[in-house]
């Protein structure tokens, strides 16, 4: 049988070798002690290591029903901030062990200036960080040129979060992007510690701000999206932004649940992404959404039931506008023998699909061009 690859809205490929070393949890750990030892993981790549943890990676999420990811890339720089030579190396290295494995790419350099409000990036971050928007924005430039012509490589655009950098930067990105019809890409409202850092900085929620710097939009991803108000859900509804939610990852740094039967109702868009690689399974991933939704409504009327049984393919359909990827998606062959789907009638698959099944289901993945 076969059915649409799903689409990795947000990636950061490189974490995957957090695995297992970023379970060593103490009674204050949390998000923001986890951050540590990833800019420590950070820290060790140059462009040849990225290459080689990208095609590790990438190779997995073929192997699981991916057909698409959008690497949300902000390592760019050399570990004491200064540019290489070719200054966009490390993404570059990523885009080529994509296509190794037969991944489309949209590479979405993410804009990086500080550690916080008024915070300096620490020494971990240099490597993140531009000195100012103007230079990003030309080695973004720099990064379409590359890209053009090259089959399976898009080139988009992201802010990192609304932490990371000013106000007028998010403002800049935003006009760049409706300027070139890029898609564009932010971490927001995925803590508490940010919601209440934005309102001390901009008296306002994340999404209360990227609506006033003209970043929400139909080209725009708000990537996690947790701890959101009716009136954030609302504008995120009104604008048609999407929302890429991240469950394996968000329930491993204990992030919080999505909102899911809010945004349901509100007719927000979801797409799905796999993040810092704790796991590296589509199905997993749409069961983990599902099921929270469950759990958070005590129904089992959630969004497999409001798709009338289609949540796979509607999460296919919004990973790949949140990525502006508008060909239709490959596919890939699934098996009906196995242990997770043996015995299911072909009518209650796309049911199985987003409740019982895994990746061990794939037969036949996607293959490099």
């Amino acid at each position: 049988m076969r059915i649409p690859a799903m689409v990795n809205a947000h990636s950061h490929a490189f974490q995957i070798e957090l695995r297992g070393v970023g379970e060593r949890a103490h009674p204050d750990d949390d998000f923001w002690a986890w951050r540590t030892e990833m800019y420590r993981l950070a820290g060790k790549h140059d462009p040849d290591a990225m290459h080689a943890v990208g095609k590790r990676c990438y190779q997995e999420m073929a192997d699981a029903g991916y057909g698409a990811v959008g690497e949300f890339h902000y390592v760019h720089h050399q570990p004491d901030g200064r540019p290489y030579g070719e200054r966009n190396a490390m993404a570059i290295a990523l885009a080529e062990a994509a296509l190794s494995v037969g991944l489309e790419i949209v590479l979405l350099p993410a804009a990086y200036h500080r550690a916080g409000p008024g915070v300096p990036p620490s020494q971990g971050q240099l490597r993140f960080c531009d000195p100012n928007v103007e230079t990003f924005i030309e080695r973004v430039d720099e990064l379409r040129v590359w890209a053009s012509g090259r089959e399976g490589v898009h080139v988009g655009v992201a802010v990192h979060s609304v932490r990371a950098v000013p106000a007028s930067w998010i403002e800049a990105v935003a006009a760049y992007a409706e300027r070139h019809e890029l898609a564009r890409h932010v971490h927001a409202c995925e803590q508490r510690r940010e919601l209440a850092e934005c309102l001390d900085e901009h008296g306002c929620t994340p999404i209360e701000l990227l609506e006033r710097c003209g970043f929400l939009g139909p080209r725009a991803s708000v990537v996690h999206g947790i701890h959101v108000s009716e009136s954030d859900i609302a504008l995120l509804a009104s604008s048609g932004t999407i929302v890429v939610a991240c469950p394996t990852t968000e329930g491993n740094l204990g992030d919080g649940y999505q909102p899911a039967l809010a945004y349901r109702d509100a007719g927000v868009r979801y797409a799905l992404g796999s993040d810092s690689q704790v796991r590296i399974d589509p199905f997993e991933e749409v069961r983990e959404l599902e099921t929270g939704a469950r759990r958070e409504g005590e129904t089992r009327y959630a969004l497999l039931a409001a798709t009338d049984g289609k949540l796979w393919e509607r999460l296919v359909e919004g990973g790949r506008a949140s990525l502006g990827l508008t060909a239709p998606a490959p596919e890939i062959e699934i098996g009906l023998e196995g242990p997770d789907m043996a015995g299911i009638a072909p009518d209650d698959v796309p049911y199985a699909l987003a409740t019982c099944a895994s990746a061990s289901v794939v037969l036949a993945p996607v293959r490099a061009r």
